[in-house]
C-alpha cells in the first residue's frame, strides 16, 4: 500500500486511547471507565469537554448514564453527562424533524439537567456549553425557548444570539473550542452572522489558539449550503484572497505553533484545515496530513462531497497530492 494511501481509522475518540475504551464501555452500558475518565481530566477544562462530548454522543444511544445517576445521583461528573446525553438527544430530534410540544419537551428536560449539572459543580464550563448547544434549536425570536438565546451582541457588527450562555462558559474556561463552534452553529441555524462572528472570534484569538481556524469552519458550512442549493459563484466559492488569507492564519498561526500537532491537535481541526489548504490552492498540506496520520475524520470531506459514503476516496486524493507535491520539491 502506498504510504499516502494508508488504512484509515475512523472513531469518535481519535488518537484518545483512554478514550475509546470508555466509548466502547458506554456503549455496553457500562460508565465506571468514563467516571474514571473524567476524573483523569480534572484540571484540564479543554479535556474535560471534548471527551465529554464524546462520551455524550454514544452515551445518549444507552442506559449507562442513567445507572450511574441513579447509583451515584450526587456526582458532579454524572450530573454532567446527564446533560450531555439528554442534550445530545434534544439536537438529534431536531434534526430528525421532531417540532412542537415533544421537542420543547426535550429541550426543557435537557435544560433541567444542565442546570442541576451547572449548580452541582459552579465551576464546571460543560452544562453552559451544553446550554449553548441547545440554543441552535431556538431559531425563531418571535417564540423564543430561553429569553437568555436573544441578547445584543457586544459588538455592533454581530447579531444578538445567546451571548450570555458564552460569557458563562468564558468565565469558567476562556476561549473554550467547543463553546465557540456551538455559538458558530446557533448563527448558522439563523441563517446569517456566522461568517461575521467568526471572523471576530479568529482577530481576537492568539497564537496556537484552535479559534483561528473557527472562519474555517463557517467557510465549509457556507459553502455545503451552496452545493446543496446548486446556487451561483460555487465554481470560484474557494478563489477569493480572504478565504486565503485565514487558512494561511491558521496554518502559520495556529498549526506552527504546535511542536506535535498530532499529539495536541483535535484530528477534526486538523482534518479541517487539510480540506482548505487543499480547495484554496494555498497547498503546503503536507505536514498537515502527516499529523492527521489515520485518523481522518467524516467532516469536512463528507459535508462537501454528493456521495457522502465516498468522503474516504476525497481524502486519499487530497493526501495523495499533498505529499506527492512535497516529495518532488
Amino acid at each position: 500500500m502506498a504510504r499516502s494511501d494508508i488504512a484509515l481509522v475512523v472513531h469518535i475518540a481519535g488518537r484518545d486511547e483512554a478514550l475509546r475504551y470508555a466509548v466502547e464501555d458506554l456503549r455496553m452500558d457500562r460508565w465506571r471507565t468514563a467516571q474514571q475518565l473524567l476524573h483523569d481530566s480534572y484540571g484540564d477544562w479543554a479535556l474535560r469537554t471534548f471527551r465529554s462530548q464524546v462520551m455524550g454522543a454514544v452515551a445518549a444511544q444507552s442506559g449507562a448514564i442513567n445507572a450511574w445517576c441513579s447509583e451515584t445521583p450526587d456526582d458532579p461528573d454524572a450530573l454532567m453527562m446527564r446533560a450531555r446525553v439528554l442534550t445530545e438527544r434534544a439536537v438529534a430530534a431536531g434534526r430528525r424533524g421532531l417540532f412542537g410540544a415533544e421537542l420543547i419537551d426535550s429541550i426543557r428536560v435537557a435544560r433541567v439537567a444542565c442546570h442541576a449539572g451547572a449548580q452541582r459543580w459552579p465551576a464546571d464550563p460543560v452544562p453552559w456549553v451544553c446550554l449553548l448547544t441547545l440554543a441552535r434549536l431556538d431559531i425563531d425570536q418571535r417564540a423564543p425557548h430561553d429569553s437568555s438565546h436573544w441578547a445584543a451582541a457586544p459588538e455592533p457588527m454581530l447579531p444578538p444570539g445567546p451571548w450570555p450562555l458564552l460569557d458563562s462558559v468564558n468565565k469558567r474556561h476562556p476561549r473554550n473550542r467547543e463553546a465557540h463552534i456551538r455559538m458558530l452553529q446557533v448563527f448558522e441555524a439563523r441563517g446569517r452572522g456566522g461568517i461575521d462572528f467568526a471572523r471576530a472570534v479568529a482577530a481576537a484569538a492568539q497564537p496556537g489558539s484552535p479559534l483561528l481556524l473557527l472562519p474555517l469552519y463557517a467557510y465549509v458550512e457556507s459553502y455545503r449550503l451552496q452545493l446543496k442549493n446548486q446556487s451561483g459563484g460555487v465554481i470560484a466559492f474557494w478563489s477569493t484572497a480572504d478565504k486565503a488569507h485565514y487558512v494561511e492564519t491558521a496554518l502559520y498561526g495556529w498549526f506552527a505553533h504546535h511542536p506535535d500537532p498530532a499529539r495536541t491537535c483535535s484530528p477534526l481541526d486538523l482534518n479541517y484545515l487539510a480540506y482548505v489548504l487543499t480547495v484554496t490552492g494555498v497547498g503546503k498540506a503536507a505536514d498537515v496530513f502527516e499529523a492527521i496520520g489515520p485518523y481522518a475524520t467524516p467532516a469536512p470531506w463528507s459535508l462537501v462531497n454528493h456521495d457522502r459514503n465516498h468522503w474516504q476516496d476525497d481524502f486519499h486524493v487530497a493526501r495523495r497530492r499533498a505529499l506527492g507535491k512535497r516529495s518532488r520539491r
